[in-house]
């Protein structure tokens, strides 16, 4: 894929606050009234991010429950300062939301009317289809690559034999199963039109077995899941330290504020599920054992709005025996922290396909709280920090030294379509 030509990013949850900060934030690196400070690439090295798409030739599309244009829901988000929306107000009304595939059964607490009136699941899949078919029209896109930031659904045992394999799936697909949810349909969809997929939120989507395995037989990159922005990006520095130094890990509580429409959400105890569920799996992994006094809060504060509040209180024993404690408080607005992440791991799948690589892309674990992996039950997921970022690196460089390679289409792909 050139520089030069578009990068289409579908988004599923366009209209919440991620989404039209991204949105604005390619906006404004447009006319170059900001600089690169969050996003994480433009920090690399320029030899190996030079094949990358380039910031200024991603255009956005998607998917939501409000049928408000990304203007009008900046307002009501009010992550951008006056200046920023009165620069970027014009390109943010073009961008106006798809109607969005539900399913109340797994959203809890959102509501809106942009709803998709669909039959049955595979109808809801073809629709998806077309929407990703003629957004790649309009706007002259040689690759699209869908992210889903929507909010979180409720907690799915990945287990069922109907995630197994793809001939599982497809055969609930037909039966219209309730337990398919809104995530996995986009994912399916995606992976049928040749679109790299991103999952980063915490709801179960392509990583079940069936979706892997289709994906892997399509050519088509996956990377997830639920975006590492804040407290657990905080809690990956600090952990990997405090094993270098033998201090043991007595307890850490951690809890979360927030007050967008993603805590909302998390409000309803079977989405607050899926959340602490990738938000826990952290610690005990990098230190090596099991912390028995690891808790994990967030609560809806309407009050905040945007702006998050990360609390950690870390009880650590140390030499002799002796108790010390750390406390981080992190005052930060989530969408500030997500949203560049979202537009480098567009970008990072596109290359990736480019790249004739396809499946699950490990190498992305950086920007995830619960990597996604391709064997979960053989493989264990890295998460500190500095260890995924190494990852991220060492596969820039083995590609940064062949610029030609990939022309778009992995031969599975091909084969997939003839």
């Amino acid at each position: 894929m050139s520089k030069n030509q578009n990068l289409g990013v579908m988004i599923v949850g366009v209209s919440g606050a991620v989404a039209s900060t991204a949105v604005a934030g390619i906006e404004l690196l447009k006319q170059k009234t900001i600089g690169t400070e969050g996003l994480p690439l433009a920090a690399m090295p320029e030899n190996l991010t030079a094949n990358l798409p380039a910031y200024e030739n991603l255009v956005f599309g998607g998917w939501d429950m409000s049928d408000e244009d990304l203007a009008a829901a900046a307002v009501t988000h009010n992550v951008l300062t006056l200046q920023q929306f009165q620069a970027v107000s014009e390109q943010l009304e073009a961008v106006k939301p798809l109607p969005a595939v539900c399913n109340e059964a797994f959203c809890h607490n959102i509501e809106g009317k942009n709803v998709r009136v669909a039959e049955n699941h595979f109808a809801a899949v073809e629709a998806v289809c077309n929407d990703i078919r003629q957004f790649k029209i309009e706007r002259d896109c040689e690759r699209v690559v869908m992210i889903n930031l929507a909010s979180t659904e409720s907690y799915i045992d990945k287990n069922s034999q109907t995630f197994a394999t793809l001939a599982d799936f497809e055969k609930a697909l037909g039966e219209n199963s309730n337990e398919i949810s809104p995530a996995m349909i986009y994912a399916y969809a995606a992976i049928s039109e040749g679109a790299a997929y991103g999952n980063f939120t915490p709801s179960v989507a392509a990583d079940i077995p069936a979706l892997v395995q289709f994906a892997e037989q399509r050519g088509v990159p996956l990377a997830g899941k639920d975006g590492k922005t804040g407290q657990t990006m905080i809690k990956t520095v600090i952990a990997p330290g405090l094993k270098t130094r033998a201090l043991k890990v007595a307890g850490w509580y951690s809890t979360n504020i927030l007050g967008n429409r993603d805590g909302l959400a998390l409000s309803h105890p079977d989405s607050l599920k899926s959340k602490v569920m990738t938000k826990g799996s952290v610690l005990d992994d990098i230190l090596g054992y099991t912390v028995e006094d690891h808790l994990v809060d967030i609560r809806y504060y309407r009050p905040r709005g945007d702006d998050k509040e990360a609390w950690d209180n870390i009880d650590i024993v140390g030499f002799l025996g002796q108790p010390m404690q750390l406390k981080i408080n992190f005052l930060c607005k989530d969408s500030i922290l997500a949203a560049p992440l979202v537009i480098e791991i567009a970008r990072l799948l596109a290359y990736a396909q480019r790249c004739d690589e396809s499946g699950v892309q490990s190498q992305l674990s950086v920007f995830f709280k619960l990597p996604q992996l391709s064997n979960e039950a053989a493989e264990k997921p890295e998460h500190a920090l500095h260890a995924q970022e190494a990852m991220l690196v060492d596969w820039l460089t083995k590609y940064a030294a062949q610029p030609t390679r990939g022309k778009g289409r992995s031969k599975k792909a091909k084969a997939a379509s003839e």
